[in-house]
């Protein structure tokens, strides 16, 4: 058989895989065509007219609603905040998508370590702000992060023995200036002097603490320290039955400014200072000791609200960013690898020489796809942030939202000049995405 007839013998192509048919080519592309029309082309143009009325739609306003997006003081931070998002959110994520993605080679359950890291993503974004808003609560008994915060500070520094309690009003102390309590009048070097605390819990007193007696005056000072819950009948200043003394107290003597002695409660709250001169003395009893506890951070105010936000974000893409990267990281040449290896090469100067630039086309492309995420970021800052700071967080996506649709029915026209704004921030990276791909394509 001649090479002609071989030629012959070949099937010939249909039209329908040939694409010689435009009518079956035209009938497979209408429906999407009209979607693409009705969702987008139509909604796009709509929003760029829309843009140039005002609030209304009835009254032609140019291009003073842009003027207004770049003058309102909640555009522009807003604009501050998507640009802070840009710049961070998505380099760290590619960063830490390349780091997992090389470490999980080395792993031997590495798919499931990839799953688990991967699932984040199939969280909504609401959901996942509701955890993160959780995750963040300030009260370390409801927040995970301020709980594990206050746990640390605790081990390293013990809370105050008798945190939060108070002077009793008319008991013998004032709060001073520097948070320490001080007797309210001066003392002489054989007074006895009361010193009434009030706001602590008496269950929370020390096992110890003994029932409370004031000392008659003697040889040198001596006072007592008990917590004043109130009796019946309540005699403020006075020992009520079953009230405590409060041992442990540290107490400061001065003579002006100057600390002349100091002593400590026992069992009973009560302490002597003997050996003072002829004088006028304040006692003191540190602040130190009635401390506040450590609560932790306010992690949703104004100023750590924003960093909060980009975490969650962090945590939800971080798994999508580690497996584009395993994907383009399974297609390196392992001879390129092992060549340099052979060549003496470390495994940083593999890292660092050959694996990052042969993954530089996936890297750019994960790292502009994250800018068109973040760019379009609404949920997690709607959830995540509290009422009273969201304005401090807010992005472009959240005030187009607010500006189209917020009280009073919003103002569509400048909402309209916003989504443009934005759709042209997202335009180019659209089209470079779109490009490389194409260049892609065999």
């Amino acid at each position: 058989m001649t090479r002609t007839d071989l030629q012959r013998a070949e099937p010939k192509p249909t039209g329908v895989l040939s694409g010689g048919s435009p009518r079956v080519a035209a009938l497979f592309l209408t429906p999407a065509l009209l979607l693409v029309v009705v969702f987008l082309v139509y909604p796009t143009a709509y929003s760029l007219v829309r843009s140039f009325f005002d609030a209304r739609g009835t009254e032609f306003v140019g291009v003073d609603n842009y003027v207004t997006a770049f003058t309102d003081d909640r555009t522009l931070v807003a604009l501050r905040n998507t640009v802070i998002w840009v710049l961070v959110a998505p380099s760290l994520v590619t960063t830490i998508g390349l780091v997992l993605a090389v470490l999980t080679e080395r792993i031997r359950w590495a798919t499931a370590f990839r799953l688990v890291m991967f699932m984040p993503l199939a969280i909504s974004l609401v959901a996942s702000g509701i955890i993160f808003r959780l995750v963040y609560e300030e009260d370390p008994d409801r927040g995970v992060v301020n709980a594990v915060l206050v746990s640390v500070h605790d081990a390293f520094a013990p809370a105050a023995p008798y945190a939060g309690a108070r002077p009793r009003e008319g008991g013998g102390l004032v709060a001073g200036p520097d948070g320490d309590l001080v007797s309210a009048a001066p003392v002489g070097p054989r007074d006895a002097v009361g010193l009434a605390i009030t706001g602590f819990d008496p269950a929370d007193l020390p096992p110890r603490a003994a029932p409370a007696v004031l000392p008659e005056p003697g040889e040198g000072l001596r006072g007592l320290v008990w917590l004043d819950v109130g009796g019946t009948p309540d005699r403020t200043g006075e020992v009520d039955a079953g009230e405590r003394g409060m041992p442990g107290v540290p107490v400061e003597v001065l003579d002006g400014d100057r600390v002349v002695a100091t002593t400590t409660t026992g069992d009973d709250g009560r302490f002597t200072v003997p050996d003072l001169t002829d004088g006028r003395y304040t006692v003191r009893l540190p602040s130190a000791t009635f401390a506040q506890p450590f609560r932790g951070l306010t992690w949703l105010g104004p100023v750590l609200v924003t960093p909060v936000v980009i975490s969650a974000w962090l945590w939800i893409m971080s798994g999508f960013a580690m497996t584009l990267i395993a994907a383009g990281l399974a297609s390196i040449p392992r001879d390129a690898l092992e060549a340099a290896r052979v060549d003496g090469a470390t495994e940083w100067q593999v890292f660092r020489r050959v694996t990052v630039p042969l993954l530089s086309p996936v890297l750019l492309v994960v790292f502009v796809t994250l800018v068109i995420n973040v760019l379009k970021v609404f949920d997690l800052v709607f959830v995540i942030a509290p009422g009273s700071v969201q304005e401090e967080a807010n992005v472009l996506a959240l005030q187009v939202w607010q500006v189209a649709f917020g009280a009073g029915g919003g103002d569509q026209g400048l909402g309209s000049a916003l989504a443009v704004l934005l759709f042209l921030l997202v335009l180019p990276a659209m089209v470079f995405n779109i490009r490389r791909f194409r260049g892609d394509r065999p």
